[in-house]
């Protein structure tokens, strides 16, 4: 019997439910070890400027607190950003914690208590003292538009490419078609926040090694980021993430706790667990806040003669990063003349990070959300108008879809959901003293093809080990 047989369309249980029903799954925060010490980070309570003065001899005349690291006795670390780089980081320049005494955002870590429990280090932190010389900030997008310009480009980051050119005259179209639609969206910020609070467990070996439990979604990242800022040999660092309590991107990157704990874990020669809180967490990355603004020119009988996207999103003072929100813009549908534009505000804000789906769940719903605009101007059905503008290939790269069956997808959904009784009238369904709302639209996503590898290891004892 194939595999098929034995499993599609049949219940099949988890390999690790048993384990995370029953509460034995072992997270970053729950492996403990002996005489493990914990780090609890102190936060900025500015956006911007720079500490004047920081005051932690009241926390370290705590019996039970080891140390208490700051911008001012951290150790020397690697000089050049490429070291602090990871394999998801943007153009630009990465951020150090605890480099200098430059604030760059409001959250930024400033500081971390180490003590020799959780209840202690957390007591110390608050009495930390900082004094700061604030600075004006700007963190409003709406505000700032006119700041806006093209982003950085950069190696890092290949997967995630600009917007595709364009292609036609879509602005001598769009002036030129007899039907015009021109909206605007406004999308705010949106933090992942996962169940499982980012944490990092670092554990000493009596050789020197360290073993790393790390919350992240990439362990080889967490593992290049470690070794690269604090010059350890690759062998002498293990990641280990076995289970991840919610990541949906935001575990993509190194978190700046397991800088911290890694730098506790050294310096002081013993095992080292660091977790943020809940405030903490937002703190990090973030999907972006975004102006998109969309104009659609068609004929009379619905033919699409122009496309324009056009966005604007916010990004760090330190780095570019660009989510690729217009991207799918000038491949959905059939239209030869499309332009597709992202600019970048730099704000005094944390890098924002990939957020499922990055851009597509930004960009998407506002196109679709113009082209029913669009039907409703011409009074037309709005499967109707998607289904006449149906792209056969990828125009932005002029290649042939591998496989398509949107048209298919989109009979089937029509004739299951009742589609042709609708009343297209806005407000004219009601149940009860309800009104109801029929609506449709189109997703589209990536389908990335990357090299994959293989290791089967027969041992002497005749087990067959197999690692995908």
């Amino acid at each position: 019997m194939t595999a098929s047989k034995l499993y599609v369309g049949k219940p099949v249980s988890r390999v690790d439910g048993p384990l995370k029903v029953t509460g034995k799954a072992k997270y970053a925060a729950e492996f403990n070890v002996p005489e493990l010490l914990y780090g609890v980070v102190v936060s900025s309570v500015i956006t911007k400027g720079k500490i004047k003065h920081i005051d932690t001899q009241e926390a370290l005349s705590l019996s039970g607190v080891w140390q208490v690291f700051t911008h001012e006795n951290r150790p020397k670390l690697a000089w050049f950003d490429f070291s602090y780089k990871d394999q998801d980081a943007p153009p630009g320049a990465p951020f150090r914690p605890l480099y200098s005494n430059e604030i760059k955002y409001n959250g930024q870590p400033i500081a971390l208590v180490v003590a020799e429990t959780f209840e202690l280090a957390r007591y110390a932190a608050s009495l930390v003292r900082v004094s700061y010389e604030a600075e004006p900030h700007e963190t409003n997008l709406k505000t700032n538009v006119e700041t806006a310009r093209e982003p950085k480009t950069g190696l890092i980051n290949l997967l995630k490419p600009l917007p595709p050119k364009g292609r036609g005259e879509a602005g001598k179209a769009l002036d030129a078609a007899p039907v015009r639609v021109i909206t605007e969206h406004v999308h705010g910020v949106e933090y992942h926040n996962p169940m499982e609070l980012f944490a990092t467990t670092v554990v000493r070996e009596d050789d020197g090694k360290l073993t790393i439990y790390d919350k992240t979604q990439g362990a080889p990242n967490s593992q290049l980021y470690v070794t690269q800022v604090f010059g350890l040999s690759g062998d002498d660092v293990r990641v280990v993430s076995p289970f991840v309590g919610g990541g949906f991107g935001s575990g993509l990157r190194p978190q700046y706790q397991l800088f911290m704990a890694v730098m506790a874990a050294l310096e002081l020669k013993r095992s080292v667990r660091v977790s943020l809180t809940r405030q903490q967490m937002f703190t990090l990355g973030h999907r972006p806040a975004t102006l998109q603004w969309i104009a659609l020119g068609a004929s009379e009988d619905g033919q699409l003669a122009s496309i324009m996207h056009e966005v604007v999103a916010e990004t760090s003072r330190f780095e570019d990063y660009t989510e690729s929100v217009v991207n799918w813009s000038g491949t959905l549908y059939q239209c030869d003349n499309v332009k597709l534009d992202h600019k970048l505000v730099p704000l005094d804000i944390s890098t924002p990070l990939d957020m499922r789906a990055p851009g597509a769940a930004t960009g998407i719903p506002a196109l679709e959300t113009a082209i029913d605009h669009l039907a409703y101007k011409l009074g037309m059905d709005p499967l109707e108008l998607r289904l006449k503008n149906y792209a056969e290939q990828d125009q932005s790269k002029k290649i042939p879809f591998s496989s398509k069956e949107l048209r298919e997808c989109y009979r089937q959904g029509a004739d299951r959901f009742g589609w042709s009784g609708r009343n297209p009238e806005p407000g004219s369904m009601k149940e009860g003293n309800q009104l109801i709302g029929w609506g449709m639209a189109t997703g589209v996503w990536d389908s990335q093809q990357l090299p994959a590898k293989v290791v089967a290891t027969l041992s002497v004892d005749g087990k067959l080990t197999v690692g995908s």
